[in-house]
């Protein structure tokens, strides 16, 4: 039986399996960066061992590193997570060659499916490998990858070798592997795959279907299961194509078979993923199992039960991402001060309350999941938890979480891979509460007063405070009266430097108010800058300036690209990586290039000045 288990992994995956390993009473070994030498995932290993380094190259994608690491350490058995080595099969072999357990498909297996291009080989499909015009758009893919990254969807044949490129770069990044492949783009398709479990006895076992139709950057958002929508035929065609897949290649362990089902019913295979996925435990919710501890079962050689358990109800999880949406799904960085989410919901996380989040890896924070009878109630419900949810630090993507599980076409179950394309304007546009400046302004002159001040009893001119919200700035009035707090058209019932209680139009609401020595304030749901009661007049940047919209490395410039050349109105003039992810920095008017300041390989803050562009 296995004993002890390093997870080559990292973050939320690596705690998820902790988890169940401590459960069943098996010893755990967690890796880790340099970056991450504080990371939750290593404070509740019961053993850590250092990885070198920062960047997954250095580190996570080591794979030799991890084998001497889990030897160091006395594991009797590696398992890889999702992302990462995971479906690579020379580490899957070297972890074999040194005497340990490998919790994963066989390496032949991993190695047949791993590669995109060999799975559609083996599926009878083959690639695109001459594109024109009447091929447009197509899908240029990292054959090693997954999660999104080295994705680009193509609409003009101009721009194929640029994105082929940049492609090449983004899987190189994040899989060690820079093989990309063409493949037609499915417009208005949803995203359906099933989850499989095999044992080394020959039982195959098809658990259901899950949609991840609602995709950013080809990443998923929110998935759900069952799929809704589909016939018992097309769900019962896709549940046996898994499994002939999985018989293909002698599969063994935990995998998924994905396929994009066209507009017109059709399904298209897409690719098998030889691990875990992101979206697991929507599956685990459905079916009342724990997919990972079956996995250590079936790597320990005992036999699945002939047919899967029975599902229950609907299950649906929501990526919560430190990311601005509205901002090209710009990455965010900075201390999570807190995040807390209501009872009732399952919480899969790899970051607890002044954890920072870093440059190296992806900016997905959490995912939450709901279960309930049925589709409506979990959708109502993870709406609701989100939207109670208290989420201090960068910016995440909760408010599009909560207005995409409340839009009707999630809720009629008419969603399709296009619905970000189609909605994000109308889901981002979230605006703040309109008392909350007004909350923080009476918190903060609350908590000014225990530290220096008193409150006056006396009346007094009116107090001014300014605050922002993205680029709207707030300005706030209230006075000191002999009656207590006042504000136009509202009646202060309470004010202490962490709740007022508002009553607006008779009705009283409850403000929970935080601040972390910043000059962020976060009020309920909305965070607010606080802004100088006189703003600075040499603070201005000269127009065209172009800043980083978030730390990273400089990876590319422009061809050709120098002080005085002539640009045009969204040219791709600077690319930056972070977080595993590749963003283009685009001239944002027609103009001349005035300043430079980016080479490749330079390592950036957020709001560096990176060029400059004068229009004409």
């Amino acid at each position: 039986m296995i004993s002890t288990v390093l997870v080559a992994n990292r973050g939320e995956i690596a705690c998820r399996v902790f988890r169940t390993c401590r459960e069943l009473g098996i010893r755990t070994v967690a890796v880790h960066s340099d970056a991450d030498a504080n990371a939750l995932h290593t404070r509740v290993a019961d053993a850590t061992v250092r990885l070198p380094g920062a960047t997954p190259q250095e580190t996570y994608l080591r794979g030799e590193l991890i084998v001497k690491a889990a030897v160091a350490a006395g594991a009797d058995a590696v398992h890889p997570g999702y992302g990462f080595l995971s479906e690579n099969a020379d580490f899957a072999r070297a972890v074999l060659a040194a005497g340990l357990v490998w919790i994963g498909p066989p390496p032949e297996a991993i190695e047949a499916m791993a590669s995109k291009t060999r799975a559609k080989e083996l599926m009878g499909i083959a690639s695109l490998d001459h594109v024109t015009e009447s091929d447009l758009p197509v899908l240029v893919k990292a054959a090693a990858g997954g999660g999104g990254r080295g994705m680009r969807v193509v609409r003009r044949l101009a721009d194929l070798e640029a994105e082929l490129t940049a492609a090449r770069a983004e899987a190189t990044s994040a899989f060690g592997d820079g093989e990309v492949f063409v493949e037609p783009y499915v417009e208005g398709g949803r995203h359906v795959e099933v989850q499989i479990l095999a044992d080394t006895h020959g039982t195959v076992w098809a658990l259901g279907t899950r949609d991840c139709s609602l995709q950013r950057r080809h990443q998923k958002v929110i998935e759900e299961s069952p799929a809704p929508g589909l016939t018992e035929e097309l769900a019962e065609e896709l549940r046996e194509l898994a499994i002939r897949a999985a018989r293909a290649v002698a599969y063994e362990g935990a995998g998924t078979v994905e396929f994009l089902i066209a507009p017109d019913g059709r399904p298209h295979f897409l690719e098998m993923n030889t691990r875990l996925q992101v979206e697991h435990p929507v599956t685990e919710a459905v079916f009342g199992i724990d997919l990972v501890a079956l996995q250590l079962r079936v790597a320990e050689g005992h036999p699945l039960e002939s047919n899967p358990p029975h599902p229950h109800g609907h299950a649906i999880e929501a990526r919560l991402y430190a990311e601005d949406p509205a901002t090209d799904w710009t990455p965010q960085t900075g201390t999570l001060h807190r995040l807390s989410v209501p009872a009732g919901v399952r919480l899969d996380t790899g970051y607890t309350d002044g954890d920072d989040i870093g440059v190296h890896y992806d900016p997905m924070l959490a995912k939450v999941v709901a279960h309930a009878p049925t589709r409506a109630e979990a959708i109502r419900k993870l709406a609701g938890v989100l939207d109670r949810a208290t989420i201090h630090g960068p910016l995440t993507n909760r408010a599009l979480l909560v207005n995409s599980l409340r839009h009707k076409e999630f809720t009629t179950a008419h969603m399709d891979t296009g619905f970000y394309d189609r909605h994000l304007p109308e889901l981002t546009a979230s605006p703040p509460d309109p008392h909350a400046p007004l909350a923080a302004a009476l918190a903060d002159t609350h908590n000014r007063s225990r530290f220096g001040g008193a409150w006056r009893n006396v009346p007094s001119q009116p107090q001014l405070k300014r605050y922002a919200t993205g680029d709207t700035e707030h300005e706030v009035q209230y006075s000191h009266t002999r009656e207590g707090l006042s504000a136009d058209g509202v009646r202060v019932v309470h004010a202490d430097a962490t709740l007022v209680v508002l009553e607006v139009d008779g009705v009283q609401r409850k403000f929970e108010v935080a601040s972390y020595g910043t000059d962020q304030v976060y009020v309920n749901t909305t965070t607010l800058t606080v802004l100088p009661r006189f703003p600075d007049p040499t603070a201005q940047l000269a127009p065209g300036s172009l800043l980083a919209p978030m730390p990273g490395t400089v990876v590319r410039v422009a061809e050709g690209l120098t002080v005085g050349a002539a640009v045009s109105a969204g040219q791709p003039l600077i690319w930056l990586e972070a977080m595993k992810m590749e963003h283009k920095i685009s001239a944002p008017v027609t103009g001349r290039l005035t300043a430079l300041h980016a080479v490749p390989g330079q390592q950036v803050q957020l709001a560096a000045l990176l060029a400059v562009v004068q229009p004409t």
